[in-house]
């Protein structure tokens, strides 16, 4: 019974594992078909679509801009996300409640609702459509949560700890750096991570923040499809995957995963 019940979980776990691949499975091998039209299974093998991807430079233009805006965003976001953690966390002020349930609702808010107030807000403030703009409407997308990440990592820190560096001579800015800082950091990177791929990835956002001249990869994905729906798209999604892989794959070279998220070496 009990290799019975192995060999079942082995199973089902391939199973869902192919689930979870399927559609990346079917999006690269669309990427490789030889019509004019998006199919699968791929009708012949060629990298035509690939090599189309160098007349279109506005899609390399938006790629560019989707990683500066969702670079700065996890950077803004983490950053804005420990000081605000922190200052929920240990301190009483007036509007302290009001902050916390601000930050709470702001995951209640569709994103089109948000699109179109950040759209009217810009309008009234007059600034036009730029990075700046993408840059602060996707902060209202990820701060809230990078906030409650901190504030989940600090829950689990013990205070003795910084109270003991303070008591050994350590001043507040090595306390910070030396004890407070590693034991948020996991939950700080993942923030950071989460605010990256919520910029990248957003759409219904970024369509009312952006103009023709400036768009981001989704957005100019989106827009490309209403008017022709070839191979092209699959293949700048097979594209991203890969550019996915790679960036995971550098970033266990280099650092490790599970030290970036400060789990130790021998994964406890």
């Amino acid at each position: 019974m009990s290799r019975l019940g192995r060999a079942l979980g082995t199973v089902f776990a391939v199973l869902v594992g192919l689930f979870l691949l399927a559609p990346v499975l079917a999006t690269v091998a669309s990427s490789l078909t030889t019509t004019r039209y998006v199919t699968f299974p791929p009708k012949g093998l060629t990298l035509h679509w690939y090599a189309e991807l160098l007349n279109k430079p506005e899609f390399l233009s938006s790629f560019l801009l989707s990683v500066v805006v969702a670079l700065a965003a996890a950077v803004v976001s983490s950053a804005v996300g420990l000081a605000g953690g922190l200052a929920i966390h240990r301190y009483r002020f007036p509007g302290r409640a009001a902050l916390e349930g601000l930050l709470a609702g702001a995951f209640a808010v569709p994103t089109i609702v948000l699109g179109i107030g950040l759209l009217q807000w810009f309008a009234q403030l007059g600034l036009a459509a730029s990075p700046l703009t993408l840059l602060l409407s996707h902060l209202v997308l990820t701060v809230p949560y990078t906030v409650r990440l901190v504030l989940a990592g600090l829950a689990g820190l013990d205070r003795s700890a910084e109270r003991a560096a303070a008591g050994l001579g350590a001043s507040p800015p090595l306390v910070f750096w030396h004890v407070t800082l590693p034991a948020v950091r996991g939950a700080l990177v993942g923030g950071g991570f989460f605010a990256f791929i919520t910029s990248f990835d957003d759409l219904t956002v970024a369509l009312f923040v952006v103009t023709t001249d400036l768009q981001t990869l989704p957005v100019r994905i989106f827009n490309y499809l209403q008017y022709d729906y070839d191979p092209t798209v699959t293949a700048i999604g097979t594209l991203m995957v890969l550019f996915a892989a790679v960036a995971v794959v550098v970033i266990e070279r280099v650092v490790g995963v599970a030290r970036l998220f400060g789990a130790a070496e021998d994964g406890h």
